[in-house]
């Protein structure tokens, strides 16, 4: 691609961009349209490296604000270079429903920034549950999400049979140690850490929600409905319910394995379609930021 819509060469801080597509969505908001959307789907990427980078042990000579300042950065201009080749589609998907739907691109678009999420963007799309989830923090660091959350874990691990620190293994991983967790509409916490989605025999209160899923190892956006509860507690309570009560996860409960081995039950059983969520789940579990909170 060429001009404004060519940034992949670009900084992915550089200011005058927008100014540029402000121009051109003047000109040619047609074109315009599209190198917004290639914008949103960089953001959309950039929070998936930063869920991966989030959900992996950050432990070595890297682990500094400094070494976080430079990986946030570098994800940040990957994501951009990656969103302006062929991507993950989500870029075409968007103008294609967009030009079908008669929407314009607004003359005065909005920075987008992969900090604050791609909401109320200059394509007018609907929030992500990326954005919901980036609240403010319940938990400071990994070492209080523990010392809060044990008392739940070990309730629940008594019920399946599995060591209270593999559940808050799993819930460190579904919401990067409690950094993002699915909000209502209205701000009200859902205090679902283990991602549970509604179905059809729920009949508990629902939050709405953007979720990843993948189809064939490739990962594809969509929204659900996930369950949502007055407390952790309830949250924990229901993980368990869910596990003990359904067949397929009967390998899981009541066993005498190791964290690795928990992880691919899990997987085995559906609890998730990414292809590598047992090796990440293994890698939280055992992790020297899982050793140092439960230590201290």
């Amino acid at each position: 691609m060429t001009g404004s819509q060519d940034i992949s060469s670009r900084f992915a801080l550089d200011a005058q961009s927008v100014g540029k597509l402000r121009l051109q969505a003047k000109q040619n908001p047609d074109a315009a349209l599209k190198a917004v959307a290639r914008q949103f789907e960089g953001i959309f990427m950039n929070m998936l490296l930063k869920s991966m980078r989030e959900a992996t042990p950050q432990d070595g000579v890297f682990d500094s604000e400094q070494g976080k300042l430079y990986t946030q950065l570098f994800d940040q201009q990957l994501a951009q270079k990656l969103s302006t080749g062929k991507g993950i589609g989500l870029a075409d998907m968007m103008v294609k429903q967009l030009t079908r739907s008669g929407m314009k691109i607004s003359p005065e678009p909005q920075v987008l920034s992969a900090e604050s999420g791609p909401a109320a963007s200059a394509l007018d799309t609907q929030h992500s549950a990326l954005s919901t989830q980036d609240s403010a923090p319940a938990f400071k660091n990994p070492r209080e999400f523990v010392d809060k959350l044990w008392p739940h874990a070990v309730e629940a691990g008594k019920e399946l049979g599995v060591p209270p620190h593999f559940l808050l293994g799993q819930a460190a991983l579904e919401s990067g140690w409690g950094k993002r967790q699915i909000l209502a509409a209205d701000g009200k916490n859902s205090h679902n850490l283990f991602g549970i989605k509604a179905g059809g025999k729920w009949d508990g209160d629902k939050v709405a929600a953007a979720t990843t899923e993948y189809n064939n190892g490739v990962p594809q956006a969509g929204r659900a409905q996930f369950r949502a509860y007055e407390s952790y507690a309830e949250g924990f309570r229901d993980y368990a319910a869910l596990l003990r009560s359904s067949p397929r996860y009967q390998g899981v409960i009541g066993q005498d394995i190791d964290a690795a081995s928990f992880a691919k039950a899990l997987q085995r059983a559906g609890y998730a379609t990414d292809p590598m969520y047992a090796s990440k789940l293994a890698r939280v579990v055992s992790s020297e930021t899982m050793r140092q909170a439960l230590a201290g």
